[in-house]
């Protein structure tokens, strides 16, 4: 079976950049027809997609996150990397990989993904 775990900062001071990784195993991040994924969900909140990178390495990002997003991969790993810059506290949030179909989301909810890292709660504040 496939596992995803998130690693990264617990607490980021506002305006720095958050990076967290995703490390895969029982699958490569390059099997075709996968998008690994990116959500996060604020508190009081609902669950939002923030971005995707293919198979191929194609990455697709939520707009309104505008320029501040990233998506990258480290194929020797089987790691993806999420970056979010400037950052303020309403960054704050359970953020957490998955693996999807799909590039982006299918206004379906969460049954488009079908494995999820434990989540990670990240904390902004100076």
């Amino acid at each position: 079976h496939v596992q995803l775990r998130e690693s990264g900062p617990g607490l980021v001071k506002p305006s720095q950049t958050l990076s967290l990784t995703c490390t895969v195993s029982g699958d490569s991040i390059t099997t075709r027809n996968y998008y690994w994924t990116w959500l996060r969900q604020p508190p009081g909140k609902e669950l939002e997609w923030l971005g995707a990178i293919a198979d191929n390495g194609d990455t697709y990002y939520n707009p309104s996150l505008g320029t501040r997003i990233s998506i990258s991969r480290d194929t020797s790993k089987n790691q993806f990397t999420l970056d979010l810059r400037s950052v303020t506290p309403e960054d704050a949030a359970v953020y957490v990989c998955t693996r999807s179909r799909f590039p982006r989301p299918r206004g379906l909810g969460p049954v488009d993904y079908d494995y999820w890292g434990q989540g990670t709660q990240v904390t902004v504040s100076s």
